[in-house]
C-alpha cells in the first residue's frame, strides 16, 4: 500500500495573527493608536476644566487711554493761589499807579468793598484823612467793608482778606516790601496787584510768596 505523505505540521510561531485566541491562551490586547489625549479628570481639591472668563476691562497698560474720573472737590487747603499782576513803577510813582489800578477795578465792575490797598512807605491820603478822626472810626470803616480800604504795611496785618489787594511799593524801610508782599499775598482772595520796582518785587515774590 503506497505511503501517503504526511501533511507538514505548521508551528504556531509561523502562523499569522489568529482571528480567535487559541485554546488556553489569551490574545494580546491591541494598543490604541496614539492620538490627542483626553482631558484628565479633575482630582479632588483641584479645579475642573476652566470656563470662559468674561472680557477684562482694558487698562492703559493694554493700550487704551484711561479716561480721567471725576475729581474730588478741592478743600480749603487746596484753594487756588491768587493771580499776581505787576505794574512797574518807581517809588515816587507807585501810589499813583495803585490809584489808577483801583479806578480800573471799579470801572470793570469790582465792588469798592472788594479792594484793599497797602502802602509800604507814606500813607495814602485817604488813610491819613480818616486816621485824623481816630483809629476807632478808621477801623470801623474797615469792618463795614463797603468801601476801598487803605492801610499802611505796619498795620495791614489787622486787615481782613479781600478779593483784590493792591500794594504800592512807595518806599519805606528796606524790609518793608519783604514783609508787605507776603502779607498782601495772604490777604488776597483772587488777585494781587503790585505797583513798584520789578526787580525788588520779583526778588521777594521769587523767595516763596
Amino acid at each position: 500500500m503506497p505511503l501517503i505523505p504526511e501533511e507538514p505540521q505548521i508551528h504556531e510561531s509561523a502562523q499569522g495573527p489568529r482571528a480567535t485566541p487559541a485554546s488556553g491562551r489569551n490574545a494580546p490586547t491591541p494598543r490604541p493608536v496614539p492620538g490627542p489625549r483626553p482631558a484628565a479628570p479633575s482630582r479632588p481639591g483641584r479645579p475642573g476644566p476652566l470656563r470662559p472668563t468674561p472680557p477684562v476691562q482694558r487698562t492703559p497698560r493694554d493700550g487704551a487711554p484711561a479716561k480721567p474720573g471725576p475729581s474730588a472737590p478741592a478743600g480749603p487747603a487746596a484753594a487756588a493761589a491768587p493771580q499776581i499782576q505787576l505794574i512797574p513803577a518807581s517809588p515816587e510813582g507807585a501810589l499813583d499807579a495803585a490809584d489808577e489800578a483801583v479806578d480800573l477795578l471799579l470801572d470793570s465792575g469790582r465792588a469798592p468793598g472788594d479792594v484793599l490797598v497797602i502802602t509800604t512807605g507814606a500813607q495814602h491820603p485817604w488813610a491819613e484823612h480818616e486816621l485824623s478822626f481816630g483809629e476807632a472810626s478808621y477801623w470801623a470803616q474797615h469792618d463795614a467793608g463797603d468801601d476801598v480800604f487803605y492801610a499802611d504795611a505796619a498795620v495791614a496785618s489787622r486787615a481782613a482778606t479781600r478779593p483784590v489787594v493792591v500794594v504800592a511799593v512807595n518806599g519805606g524801610p528796606g524790609s518793608a516790601a519783604g514783609s508787605a508782599l507776603p502779607l498782601a499775598h495772604s490777604r488776597a482772595g483772587a488777585l494781587l496787584i503790585v505797583c513798584g520796582d520789578p526787580q525788588t518785587i520779583n526778588s521777594v515774590l521769587g523767595a516763596g510768596v
